[in-house]
């Protein structure tokens, strides 16, 4: 997904439109984890950049675009740029104490 979502809008509330689209992101990574993976892969890892414009995106990590959105709404951005990409990856064990 590579799309530049206008957070303001005519007739609508700001706070509704920026939550709008913090509910399609999370619709699109649920979407994305559901597909089928590779054989040989065990989880979907997400490349994701985030930021009010193309040529400003900076990377993030996928449950940091939120965060992001909400860094650009408190800097009076009239709209942010989000890029996720889903990689299949291995899933690795959580380290023993």
């Amino acid at each position: 997904m590579q799309k530049t979502f206008p957070l303001q809008l005519p007739g609508r509330v700001d706070a509704r439109v920026v939550e709008a689209v913090k509910g399609d992101i999370r619709k699109y990574v649920k979407r994305e984890r559901r597909k089928s993976l590779p054989e040989g892969f065990t989880q979907w890892n997400f490349a994701c950049r985030a930021g009010p414009d193309t040529a400003a995106a900076v990377s993030c990590p996928v449950d940091g675009l939120s965060a992001a959105i909400d860094a650009i709404v408190q800097a009076g951005g009239t709209s942010v740029y989000v890029e996720i990409m889903a990689q299949p990856g291995i899933r690795e064990p959580a380290p023993r104490p």
